[in-house]
């Protein structure tokens, strides 16, 4: 039997001594990448004038990961465009690289395009072959149960990548449990939205850390 989920993700673990002063200003130096991801996802705000009674509207960045376009023609079309997958799968890899580097697990300053560290790779679903049409529908409520144990899973997460704040301050070293705890969460976390968000497999995600 194949337990190989369509998503595979994975992050390099530094065999190496992290570099102990980024670490130690790592959340402000997470700041200005974070704001870049940010502005991708779009903002809106709406500025008026009491003068005139008048008001105006700034939109600002892009769209962040598209759900409810794939749906739509995944459910009147059993098509998934190209290039709305590759822009999913291109942003949650960017994403990734954000959200590894906040958590310690690489020096490195996250890149809009490189790959770096972080592995994280899907197939091109065949929409009318491979996907069930209606099953979008519904993919949000059956995946209730992960978003739960994520929830929890995540807390956990948080506690670790604190504790291990503090060993490579002290070693250098992100001790390899912790990494591999950490790498398990992000793991199961992404096959959810595969499943849930992005829609590229059917496949109901295994609940697991291992890959």
């Amino acid at each position: 039997m194949n337990d190989e989920y369509p998503l595979q993700f994975a992050v390099d673990y530094p065999d190496r001594a992290l570099n102990r002063v980024s670490t130690l200003f790592r959340i402000f130096a997470v700041i200005p990448i974070a704001i870049v991801l940010g502005s991708i996802g779009g903002w809106q705000g709406e500025w008026s004038s009491d003068v005139d009674a008048q008001s105006s509207t700034i939109v600002i960045g892009g769209t962040g990961l598209l759900f409810l376009p794939p749906l739509l023609m995944i459910l009147f079309r059993q098509k998934y465009p190209r290039w709305w997958f590759d822009w999913n799968l291109q942003l949650l890899r960017f994403s990734n690289r954000v959200g590894i580097y906040m958590a310690l697990m690489d020096d490195r300053y996250p890149s809009t395009d490189e790959e770096q560290a972080v592995h994280l790779d899907a197939p091109y679903p065949d929409a009318r072959e491979g996907l069930n049409r209606w099953l979008p529908l519904v993919k949000w409520l059956l995946a209730i149960p992960h978003w739960i144990l994520l929830a929890f899973l995540w807390l956990g997460a948080i506690v670790v990548v604190i504790i291990a704040w503090f060993a490579i301050l002290f070693t250098g070293r992100y001790p390899r449990g912790m990494f591999e705890y950490v790498e398990g969460v992000a793991r199961w976390h992404n096959r959810v939205f595969a499943y849930a968000v992005i829609l590229v497999t059917d496949q109901y995600p295994p609940f697991r850390l291992a890959p």
